[in-house]
């Protein structure tokens, strides 16, 4: 069989339910331009088009092997389409497609028809739910509106409110607006602002140069032009406010100038791989070609008769995938060229060059990206300049993979505050009857009475992953065994205090649990329970009409059957609470272990005390660090015969999971090697080192799978201190052991060295991040002079070699 020309493969398909709509939008691309072939369109796609979309569909992700494709339902307005038949559609497309490839539902809606049906039908179905809304009443209203004239404003704000909802929340995408220069900007923004949407997308408004756009009065004939000045005013103001949601125009013109790909087809030179499928089957190209001039969006093809490749292969399709070279002279030559991109294609139309001029908003793009361009490049030199962390001393310091009591107890304040403000979050969404909103309210009033001592009970680790774990189900309530660790932390508090306080409780896993004092073990199933403390610091929890006694005074030395305390491992002048009862703590990468007997905790204290000794004399730059930042060991199941397992977890700062190693300076690896990752989160919760738009995978020389930006950043700092590690153990280790440890040394200072490179060349790094990356190589160089022997060298690059090709390998038996 002979194969046809290579095609680029549709990843989207804008797929049209309904070709009429229940507003009469003046602006509308579909019936107010020079098409109108909608005219001709059944009113609604049938169950026999949909059946062969699906099988066409499949057919084209099958051949081009892809692993994710976006169907986008759309109109006209979606929603005319009705409950019934868009469920059958979607369990359909559902049914025949996913078997092949991921498939993500999106729906473009105008919104007045938007229910709770529609939105229970979406949430079964994960359909990610768009709204059009051009701004406050007055300027959705300019547009926006009824064949009768009447406002659709309130009906689309009530729809939006649905969206707004806990069980919807995950639903919204968020909102579309179309651009007028006789809106205010600060008004429409603000009116977007408030519908509280993940993202917002600004549109021009279609035309072309024989149909150009509304144009006013410049107030300043040396100034931007019009659309220019309306966009870069909402540009200043959502920069001023913290860019509190995405705007896909300026998010898309930032990640471009970081060498990011473009998320509009209307900015950037990627190459359109989009078909439109209208109510009668047929192919066409992006709707918004319908503005140009009759037809100018057909193919001629239809999925009864044509494969997609057909239609990928199409001159109009293939036309916008050509890059700069398929632009005209006067765009190739501009500047900005590689962010504009030409501008929308369907702007660019003129009667007789077609399509081959610069967009018809030529001026306004170039100005509005010269304009985010100034403030990007002044924003990163602050960034870069401004003081972090007390001082770019400070942050330097911990980019080089040291720290010490100052610099890394400075990471601790911001980390308090975020627990506090999580805490907070999770307490204002107490439903008002829920036996636990009395655990909030005594919460609210500890934090005034006893700060300190709340404090410290917040500073355990897993509570902000306690907190974290039930935000992010944002569309559930949260239910009494989660809601029961506000009362936990507030009797904890309150015996700490001395304060006297009677609250409920709920059993999890068995246990109830108090922060940093302590475990009683009840087993069991999940059930209510109780405890009223005192101010003598005893406390009463009664469970099963039985009343367990806990005085605070015995709490940490008195272990039974029951009572679990809250243990410490010392070594010197550095202190560990084992965390060995809390429901949360199993968070890391690895399994936890049960609570520790006696033995197994005095084991575990003479290796920290073996570890702490080597630091201490052979790595001193590192303990000081590591006693002001580092607060809990978290005790993980054992591993397999012959392997060290050791963990982070993201949210939960100073604890380390770790299994028990064969010695102590084995147990110094593991500990400098996750404190990095305890510092490099805390970092990441206070500035942005990277662009996280970046989907990208790296390669990290010790890992044969492929890593996102931000694992490769974790793995390069975490083995940095590696590296020192065995830097000193092949100087001091027995003659013996030493070409064992400068093998290591040599192979972990050349991965280090290539990540260091890797993440510089991603183009992904803030102005803070690229600082931190050239101080971790700044700190590895000199160890790359270092002497080896030859035969520890020579093995040691054998060994990145094979690295090197574990990673090659596994990357095409991926492709394949």
């Amino acid at each position: 069989m002979v194969a046809g020309p290579a095609v680029l493969p549709f990843r989207h398909y804008v797929l049209k339910l309904h070709s009429r709509c229940d507003l009469a939008c003046d602006h509308c691309y579909v019936y107010e331009h020079a098409d109108q072939s909608w005219r001709g369109r059944p009113l609604a796609l049938s169950e026999e088009a949909a059946a062969r979309i699906a099988d066409r569909i499949v057919e084209h992700t099958v051949r081009h092997t892809l692993g994710r494709i976006t169907v986008v339902l759309h109109g006209g307005e979606p929603l005319l389409y009705g409950a019934e038949r868009t469920r059958a559609l979607l369990s359909l497309f559902r049914e025949r497609i996913t078997p092949y490839t991921k498939l993500d539902f999106r729906i473009h809606t105008n919104a007045v028809r938007l229910d709770r049906d529609f939105l229970d039908l979406f949430a079964e179905f994960a359909v990610s739910v768009g709204v059009s809304l051009d701004g406050d009443r007055s300027a959705n209203d300019l547009h926006r509106r009824y064949a009768s004239g009447r406002s659709s404003h309130s009906r689309v704000l009530s729809a939006l409110s649905l969206l707004r909802e806990p069980r919807y929340r995950h639903l919204y995408a968020g909102i579309l607006c179309t651009i007028d220069i006789r809106n205010d900007p600060g008004r429409v923004y603000e009116a977007l602002a408030a519908e509280q949407p993940p993202r917002a997308d600004l549109l021009l408004p279609h035309a072309t140069w024989d149909h150009p756009p509304l144009r006013g009065v410049r107030r300043d004939e040396h100034g931007p032009p019009e659309y220019a000045a309306w966009l870069t005013a909402v540009y200043d103001r959502w920069a001023k406010d913290g860019r509190p949601f995405a705007i896909r125009t300026f998010d898309s013109i930032s990640g471009i100038l970081r060498g990011r790909p473009s998320q509009t087809e209307s900015l950037g030179l990627a190459p359109a791989a989009l078909v439109v499928i209208e109510t009668d089957g047929s192919l066409e190209q992006a709707d918004s070609l319908k503005t140009a001039y009759d037809g100018a969006g057909a193919t001629g093809f239809n999925v009864f008769e044509h494969s997609f490749d057909q239609a990928a292969a199409h001159a109009g399709i293939t036309a916008r995938q050509g890059g700069a070279e398929s632009l005209c002279a006067t765009c190739r030559a501009c500047p900005v060229v590689e962010i504009c991109g030409g501008g929308l294609y369907a702007h660019r139309h003129r009667a007789g060059s077609g399509f081959a001029n610069p967009s018809v908003y030529c001026e306004d793009i170039k100005a509005m990206i010269e304009h985010i361009e100034r403030d990007e490049t002044r924003r990163h030199a602050e960034a870069a300049i401004a003081p972090h962390v007390g001082s770019l001393r400070d942050f330097d310091l911990l980019a080089s993979g040291l720290g010490g009591e100052d610099e890394v107890g400075r990471l601790g304040a911001p980390q308090r505050s975020i627990t506090r403000e999580l805490v907070k979050s999770v307490g204002e969404q107490v439903p008002p009857r829920s036996p636990f909103a009395a655990a909030w309210q005594e919460l609210v009033r500890l934090d005034q009475s006893n700060p300190a001592q709340l404090g410290a009970v917040l500073a355990d680790p897993y509570t902000r992953v306690w907190a974290v774990r039930v935000l992010q189900r944002e569309h559930e309530a949260p239910a009494d065994d989660e809601l029961t660790r506000l009362s936990e932390l507030a009797a904890a508090t309150a015996l700490l205090s001395g304060e006297a306080v009677r609250l409920p409780l709920h059993v999890v896993d068995g246990i109830v649990h108090l922060p940093t004092i302590g475990a009683l073990a009840l087993g069991g199933p999940a059930r209510p329970a109780a405890i009223e403390t005192r101010k003598d610091g005893t406390a009463t929890i009664t469970a099963d009409l039985t009343d367990y006694e806990i005085c605070l005074a015995e709490a940490a030395v008195r272990a039974d059957a029951r009572w679990l305390p809250t243990r410490s491992l010392r070594a010197g002048s550095w202190s560990l609470a084992v965390q060995d009862t809390d429901p949360y703590r199993d968070c890391h990468q690895w399994p936890a272990a049960g609570r520790l007997s006696d033995d197994e905790a005095r084991h575990w204290e003479q290796c920290l005390g073996e570890a702490a000794a080597f630091l201490e004399e052979s790595m001193p730059a590192y303990p000081p660090g590591l006693r002001a930042g580092l607060s809990t060991l978290m005790p993980l199941a054992p591993p397999p015969a012959g392997r060290d397992l050791s963990a982070t977890a993201r949210h939960a700062y100073g604890a380390v999971g770790l299994a028990m190693p064969g010695d102590g300076p084995t147990l110094a690896l593991l500990l400098i090697h996750e404190f990095q990752h305890i510092k490099l989160n805390a970092l990441l919760d206070m500035y942005d080192l990277y662009d996280t738009n970046d989907e990208r995978r790296y390669y990290a020389p010790w890992r044969d799978d492929p890593r996102p930006l931000e694992g490769l950043l974790q793995g390069t700092y975490a083995h940095l201190a590696v590296t020192d590690y065995w830097r000193v153990r092949s100087r001091e280790s027995a003659a013996a052991q030493r070409e064992a440890a400068e093998i290591q040394f040599a192979r972990w200072r050349l991965h280090t060295a290539e990540a260091v490179e890797e993440l510089l060349r991603s183009g992904s790094l803030t102005a803070l991040g690229e600082r931190f990356a050239r101080v971790m190589g700044d700190a590895l160089a000199p160890w790359l002079d270092e002497p080896v022997g030859h035969g520890a060298a020579a093995a040691a690059q054998q060994a990145v070699q094979a690295d090197r090709g574990a990673w090659q390998a596994r990357r095409q038996a991926n492709a394949g």
